[in-house]
């Protein structure tokens, strides 16, 4: 019986139409000789295939200058396929196991990731569920804390190296290496949540472990309250309001208005509901320049194809926003 690829990576990503110059959310599935791409995640078949076998990939793509962390993927027919990442981190993971699939087909190998189990192996007896309410104990768990970094205040969250000594003071691993193991079982079942870029680009696959046992790699509950306030000062007044959840990110936004080409920046005027989108940052749009805006600008696709396009105060808020949103778009909290 033949064996079934084995899927490296997947997610959604932005993909250029083949006939017109139309962008459109799709998700996208890396596998060992080949990219799928569906509309939809729950969709069963693909609306298309690109063998990896004679492939060659291209990153950084300068062919859009409005859109920024483009990819070029070159069949070997020499058809090229265009996909935008929402940001830096994501596009060079999606390249790197391109590049590293391309190559292993080349050679005639199987795809394989560094693993840190090895001969390491998690008791059959922990439960992650019940270890998560242990964790979270007021008394006994781990405690939550405000913590400080990079002109960031994060409330309500620990420390990577905090999360391992908890594991091992309360005798649910047998080491620190174990301790990696179950740690990023618990982020990749929602239990725990990265909050800020160190831990996230762990998570996102941009290091040899999920989890990082470090004191500057961040963590919170995902029902825990935690929100991070960006470059604060005293004269900082930071609005704590919650609606329908748990607040993850806020802040001051410019949104294009719909009717009119308008960019506001004062009254809620309603909702962008985020399951399921994709977001992505855009170097320029059409009109901007006219309404001054800045060419900060991210734009938001939700799953039944709205476009919103909003404007962040920095480069750096914008990557921390779009960040925030695709956290959302993937879990729904």
């Amino acid at each position: 019986m033949e064996r079934e690829p084995m899927r490296i990576r997947e997610g959604y990503l932005v993909k250029k139409g083949s006939m017109f110059n139309t962008w459109k959310p799709m998700w996208v599935v890396l596998l060992e000789d080949g990219i799928e791409f569906y509309k939809r995640k729950a969709d069963n078949s693909p609306k298309g295939m690109v063998p990896l076998k004679g492939s060659s990939i291209n990153s950084p793509c300068q062919d859009f200058g409005k859109r920024m962390f483009v990819f070029k993927l070159t069949a070997a027919k020499q058809q090229d396929h265009f996909f935008q990442a929402a940001y830096l981190e994501e596009r060079d993971a999606w390249v790197r196991d391109i590049k590293k699939a391309i190559h292993c087909i080349d050679g005639g190998q199987r795809f394989a990731r560094k693993s840190t189990r090895k001969s390491i192996r998690l008791p059959e007896t922990i439960n992650l569920s019940a270890l998560y309410l242990s964790m979270k104990d007021p008394e006994k768990g781990i405690k939550e804390l405000k913590l400080e970094k990079d002109k960031k205040v994060f409330n309500h969250c620990f420390t990577g190296t905090s999360v391992i000594d908890w594991l091992v003071s309360s005798n649910s691993i047998r080491n620190r290496k174990e301790g990696l193991m179950l740690a990023s079982s618990l982020l990749s079942e929602g239990y725990l949540q990265p909050a800020g870029d160190t831990s996230k680009a762990a998570a996102e696959g941009l290091s040899d472990t999920p989890f990082l046992d470090l004191s500057d790699a961040y963590y919170y509950f995902p029902d825990s309250g935690f929100f991070c306030e960006g470059n604060s000062s005293d004269d900082d007044v930071v609005l704590k309001e919650e609606f329908r959840g748990i607040v993850v990110k806020q802040g001051c936004l410019l949104k294009q208005g719909h009717r009119r080409k308008n960019w506001k920046g004062e009254e809620p005027l309603g909702a962008i509901h985020l399951r399921g989108c994709v977001v992505t940052a855009v170097e320029d749009m059409p009109d901007s320049k006219k309404y001054d805006v800045d060419n900060i600008l991210f734009e938001i696709i939700t799953a039944n194809e709205i476009h919103y396009y909003l404007q962040a105060a920095s480069p750096a808020e914008r990557t921390e926003w779009i960040k925030a949103i695709q956290a959302v778009a993937r879990t729904g909290k």
